[in-house]
């Protein structure tokens, strides 16, 4: 294994931690926020899916700017400009005020995959890839965590925001000192890829590199994949945003406590993600793919009956998380094989695509079926969402060019 590999995973792991805070940073505030600014769940919830929306167009302009330039660059500006929108958020004095942060947040947010995944796959070697993943995801759940956690603390939702803002400008100093000390292979992998590939590939138009790559991004296996991480996402943020809120409005928890449970919940899912990297590497991603995602239909159907005794909800929620983070090394893994070297980071950009766009997407969606109809309709639907993912799953398992089956 590379020297540089344990600092390289320990490095994008920090990042990861930082950035998934900002991802979820509205989510265990939405009854302080409601309170605060006379708005309902689904203009929260829009808040949330802003944060993706942005996310989501940023990816491939970011994608590139990594693969072109530099993976270090890119990781240090998303956390800088991520957390002016965490200071921005913690300052909002209106609604629209917590939009604008939001959007501010996303433009910071969406260069940290097309950073992080080069710069692992520059380092990590095939063997040791899966757990490397798991590893970051671990790191990524963590930070998912902390803003529930921060808002349970009972301090207000601004002091909640303004501490996990401080926290992201610290770790900004500790990245940019980082990246400066990564050579030149490892934080412009990208660019040392394409040198090698000699004058020829250098000397093609910008028009004709994208159409190259468009040609590498339509593979059925790349799409299948694109497809996968969307509809995994858009389960996944119904679970992320809503879980706390399904034991508050649908099996009566105070919601303190209920706040509590779902970062929990992120503790849990971390765990399992760390056996989700070892498993991958001795079995394979599939079989992690199918468990995860059958595991998911059956407990957020159970959830939306609303006939569990409220500590078996409790029980299944703090589950929840696990079920889709077991399949992430995998999900990672499939798109790292299916990639050229020299695209990794567009590769991983568009995966992460329909990562944001599932984000985008679904916290609104799932936001107005709790205010139209019920929180246990919303987990209704992410079951089914949940039953779409494990389709593909089996699509991509019969695709050529799979690996690791």
């Amino acid at each position: 294994m590379s020297r540089n590999a344990p600092f390289v995973v320990a490095l994008v792991s920090g990042s990861h931690v930082v950035n998934h805070a900002y991802l979820l940073l509205f989510a265990p505030a939405f009854p302080l926020l409601g309170a605060e600014f006379g708005v309902p769940v689904a203009a929260l919830g829009l808040a949330v899916g802003l944060v993706n929306a942005v996310v989501t167009a940023g990816q491939l302009p970011l994608g590139y700017v990594s693969d072109t330039y530099s993976h270090g660059a890119v990781l240090v500006g998303s956390l800088a400009v991520g957390t002016l929108g965490a200071a921005l958020a913690a300052l909002a004095s209106s609604y629209r005020g917590l939009l604008v942060a939001a959007a501010v947040m996303g433009a910071g947010v969406a260069g940290h995959h097309p950073a992080h995944y080069p710069l692992i796959s520059a380092t990590v070697p095939d063997a040791y890839r899966s757990r490397a993943y798991s590893l970051h995801g671990f790191a990524g759940a963590l930070g998912l965590a902390l803003p529930f956690a921060a808002v349970a603390l009972g301090y207000g939702w601004r002091a909640a925001f303004g501490a996990i803002a401080a926290l992201g400008a610290c770790y900004t100093v500790v990245a940019a000192l980082a990246v400066w000390r990564l050579p030149r292979e490892v934080a412009r992998a990208g660019v040392v890829a394409r040198d090698e590939t000699g004058s020829a590939a250098d000397a093609r138009s910008l028009g004709e590199r994208f159409h190259a790559y468009l040609r590498t991004a339509t593979t059925p296996l790349i799409v299948l994949l694109t497809a996968l991480w969307f509809v995994n996402s858009a389960a996944a943020w119904g679970v992320r945003t809503y879980a706390a809120t399904v034991l508050d409005a649908g099996y009566g928890l105070e919601a303190g406590t209920a706040s509590l449970v779902a970062s929990a919940m992120f503790v849990v899912g971390a765990v399992v993600l760390l056996g989700g990297g070892y498993l991958g590497d001795r079995v394979g991603p599939l079989p992690l793919l199918f468990a995860g995602y059958g595991s998911l239909v059956l407990s957020a159907g159970a959830l939306s009956t609303a006939l569990l005794p409220a500590v078996a909800a409790v029980g299944v929620v703090l589950l929840l998380a696990a079920t889709i983070d077991l399949s992430r090394p995998a999900r990672a893994t499939l798109t790292d094989v299916a990639s050229e070297r020299r695209d990794v980071g567009k590769n991983f950009a568009l995966m992460t695509v329909g990562i944001s766009a599932g984000g985008a997407v679904a916290p609104p969606l799932y936001g107005y079926v709790i205010d139209t109809a019920s929180v246990e309709g919303a987990f209704l639907c992410i079951a089914a969402t949940a039953g779409l993912a494990l389709g593909l799953s089996v699509a991509v398992a019969r695709t050529p060019g799979e690996t690791g089956g």
